[in-house]
């Protein structure tokens, strides 16, 4: 907590507003909250900007829903990733304002749209198998504050669609390029702007692919100077780089 944020907890109490015990239960919570199967992380959001973000595969529903009930009273943005329909519908029942996104799997319950972002950041993929993970990208960028636009289906296999939006790319100020297969399309676009481009190996391919590694490595071998490369199908670490980026 801020020193600013623990001088207005001081002043609620003074007014009667807050009692002393209320008080000292919101800084309880701070830096974490213990469930026993998970610590929240509060503290997250006034270190580096937004909240924890729930990886939802793997944990139990229960347990999310458990995450999610203790994030919801400090009124902020919340992420889950990696979710389904299921999850979705249990997490609805207690916060209507939750919505799914059925190819990326992200829930994502919007109390702020506030834009904090200074420029647009513009989001494409090479084919249309590789949008999930652009989707996952995307609704990152939008519940962290940021404008965001989509591009999909402009691969190095008809390059003409993606010199077509040439006016897309030029108002980006940061750029997530989403591609399987060989990885290609990250160091054309590169080649194209003069802004940071943020690749995205995806799992798409055929044998030889090795399920995103042939992409990963070319992109890690791009000539292209103004390239970052991040994990296999990490659509939400592309969306989350690229909105602290679009911050500074």
């Amino acid at each position: 907590m801020t020193s600013e944020q623990i001088k207005k907890l001081l002043q609620q109490v003074r007014r009667g507003s807050l009692s002393v015990d209320d008080a000292v239960e919101k800084l309880r919570d701070l830096p974490y909250e213990d469930l026993g199967y998970a610590k929240i992380d509060h503290h997250r959001s006034l270190r580096q900007g937004f909240p924890e973000v729930i990886f939802g595969r793997g944990k139990k529903p229960e347990q999310v829903e458990g995450v999610v009930r203790r994030m919801l009273p400090r009124r902020h943005n919340i992420l889950i990733t990696r979710g389904d329909e299921e999850l979705f519908a249990r997490i609805r029942k207690f916060a209507p304002k939750a919505e799914f996104h059925p190819l990326s799997g992200a829930i994502a319950i919007r109390l702020d749209r506030t834009i904090r972002g200074k420029g647009k950041v513009l989001v494409i993929s090479a084919g249309t198998t590789d949008i999930p993970v652009a989707e996952e990208a995307l609704v990152t960028l939008e519940i962290m504050g940021n404008s965001a636009q989509a591009l999909y289906d402009v691969g190095v296999a008809g390059i003409h669609r993606l010199i077509g939006e040439s006016r897309l790319l030029r108002e980006a100020r940061i750029i997530i390029c989403v591609a399987g297969m060989e990885g290609a399309l990250p160091s054309v676009v590169a080649g194209l702007v003069g802004v940071p481009v943020i690749a995205v190996p995806t799992s798409v391919g055929y044998g030889a692919s090795f399920r995103g590694l042939a992409a990963l490595l070319g992109m890690l071998n791009s000539c292209a100077s103004n390239i970052a490369v991040v994990n296999i199908d990490n659509g939400f670490g592309a969306g989350y780089l690229a909105s602290v980026m679009n911050r500074l």
